[in-house]
């Protein structure tokens, strides 16, 4: 029995085979490195950043000087709005959805003022668990600068048609990012399939890195147009430039790096990467989709809810369920853990995200347990 055969943590902190000896052998090798006497520490740093950069660009099919590191997806996407000409947003609407990430609506919220946008947040539904497409699909017109997606929601796990409207905004003139985060790792996205202008994601989640290591995409087309505020020695063309009056921007997508990358976020998310791209996304995704076809039914027969699209391309790899609100989520998430099982809850919905290292078996502890938990028959 492992420790992983219940958990259920996906969506949050994403787990991989060996991954503590993978990290520590990382983590270690960081040490002895950046620990040693000499002169090597900067180029094995430097090695280090252009690897994690070279795994992202394949896991996105992206160039690789359209890819950069942040240190979150709200530092991703704010460098990109920052640095965009006045005339995609001045005067515009932005439009994006209710459901995304709150982190994201709080800085496009508070930046609205300043750079003279109107934020149009589309709703849900009455008794709906996410924003529906085709409501997105109506707010755009040639009024709106840009369109930011959530590709799969955290709270409903529903995937966006992202293709469909990518192409709506295009062809009215408005600019598409999008947030990545929670489908990363787990579901195949190419820019090159759906050429959205920017996206931005995390680390950890499916991919099962570390805090503190982001990335950004944007497409070359749009760098050459974008002059970053913020900027600093490793936003230059040479980034060893000491000539104060003689900076100039990276050509690519560099230009949105800014001064000492965090290379120990990079060193703790190589192992991910790597295991990501060796095939663990596709042995993740089998995984999960088996536990899903079992969670489903064990659900439905407990009569509750399933806040989830259920047909497979409309989803991510979560499960979202309402609870009752009588019950108390702290009461059943401790129920849930004395029986090793780790899940988490966002009001009355309990989010379950089986992955690689979640034994299908643990799906019957997680019906017996809500069967008791909740006095179902």
């Amino acid at each position: 029995m492992s420790e992983f055969d219940g958990y259920y943590l996906y969506h949050s902190i994403g787990q991989y085979p060996d991954k503590q000896d993978r990290l520590t052998k990382a983590l270690t090798d960081f040490a002895e490195q950046w620990s040693a006497g000499g002169d090597a520490q900067w180029h094995y740093a430097e090695a280090i950043e252009q690897a994690y950069l070279k795994n992202w660009a394949r896991l996105l099919n992206a160039p690789l000087g359209a890819v950069a590191h942040a240190e979150s997806v709200t530092s991703a996407v704010h460098a990109v709005l920052t640095s965009l000409p006045e005339r995609y947003l001045r005067g515009k609407r932005v439009v994006m959805p209710a459901d995304s990430f709150p982190s994201l609506i709080f800085l496009f919220q508070g930046m609205a003022e300043r750079y003279g946008y109107a934020l149009d947040l589309v709703g849900l539904r009455e008794g709906a668990h996410w924003v529906d497409c085709d409501d997105i699909a109506e707010r755009i017109d040639p009024s709106v600068g840009l369109v930011m997606l959530n590709w799969v929601s955290s709270t409903s796990s529903h995937k966006c048609n992202a293709p469909w409207l990518t192409e709506l905004a295009h062809a009215a003139g408005a600019l598409v990012g999008i947030d990545l985060t929670q489908g990363a790792g787990i579901l195949p996205f190419d820019v090159s399939q759906t050429p959205v202008d920017f996206a931005a994601t995390t680390s950890l989640k499916w991919i099962g890195g570390v805090p503190g290591a982001g990335i950004l995409y944007v497409k070359p087309k749009i760098t050459a147009l974008c002059t970053p505020e913020r900027r600093g020695w490793f936003s230059q063309e040479n980034p060893f430039n000491w000539a104060v009056d003689d900076f100039t921007l990276a050509s690519d997508a560099r230009k949105f790096h800014l001064a000492t990358p965090a290379a120990l976020g990079f060193v703790g998310t190589l192992p991910a990467l790597e295991y990501t791209l060796s095939g663990g996304m596709a042995a993740a995704r089998q995984a999960n989709t088996a536990i899903v076809a079992k969670l489903i039914p064990m659900l439905h027969g407990l009569d509750l809810e399933i806040c989830t699209p259920l047909p497979e391309d409309r989803r991510g790899a979560s499960l979202m369920v309402r609870i009752p609100e009588q019950f108390e989520a702290a009461n059943l998430l401790a129920a849930l853990k004395e029986r090793g099982i780790f899940a988490d809850m966002r009001g009355a919905i309990l989010r379950l995200s089986p992955g690689i290292l979640t034994a299908e078996s643990s799906v019957l502890d997680l019906g017996a347990c809500l069967s008791e938990e909740l006095g179902r028959p």
